[in-house]
């Protein structure tokens, strides 16, 4: 394995973007991709494996990815919002760090199921005005099935959605559902992007 030094806080915090993303893959790498025998959640079998959640739940995975998912996040957008539990620790890292960058934006969580008591809301968190528009983000990207619930979810509540936004796109169909949806795609990495670094770290 090729050596891989995790940045230092105060690195972190003068990187560039471009260096940023540098990091956000050698930890995607060496932590959340995996090659071997699997099946996704869509029902796929699968020669390879991302648990994104290894790396959005680092702290030095959850400020990158903050610092560059925020970059994408349209001015126009009033709040950002995935279904739960991929997207979770992306909209807090996102909104974290948006404070920060002199630009602070709310988080909202989709549920899969309405909340089974209280309000039996769909949609946590503080809700902006009516109308108002948001981003999606998700973590991996194969069917676009789980983004695109989110949207609707939004929808049905009277929200706008122009764009989806993810840490991986596994190429397998997602970008079609979301053009053929009139959303706005953006993934900070393909599959292809892991597999030739990993191939790197891992020759």
């Amino acid at each position: 394995m090729t050596q891989f030094t995790s940045p230092s806080p105060t690195d972190l915090a003068s990187a560039s973007l471009p260096e940023l993303k540098e990091i956000l893959l050698n930890l995607l790498c060496t932590k959340a991709y995996k090659e071997g025998d699997f099946t996704l959640s869509s029902g796929q079998k699968s020669t390879y494996y991302i648990n994104g959640k290894l790396v959005t739940l680092d702290p030095v995975g959850a400020l990158a990815l903050g610092r560059l998912m925020l970059d994408w996040v349209a001015d126009s957008a009033q709040a950002i919002a995935g279904l739960t539990l991929g997207a979770d620790p992306m909209i807090s890292a996102i909104s974290v760090v948006s404070v920060y960058e002199g630009r602070p934006i709310s988080g909202l969580i989709i549920r899969k199921e309405a909340k089974g008591h209280g309000t039996q809301a769909y949609i946590e968190g503080p809700l902006p005005a009516e109308g108002s528009e948001i981003a999606v983000v998700e973590d991996v990207v194969t069917t676009g099935q789980s983004a695109l619930k989110a949207v609707h979810r939004l929808q049905d509540a009277g929200y706008t959605v122009t764009q989806v936004l993810a840490l991986v796109d596994r190429e397998q169909g997602g970008a079609a559902v979301y053009a053929e949806a009139g959303l706005a795609f953006n993934a900070l990495f393909k599959i292809s992007d892991l597999q030739q670094r990993w191939r790197v770290l891992y020759p």
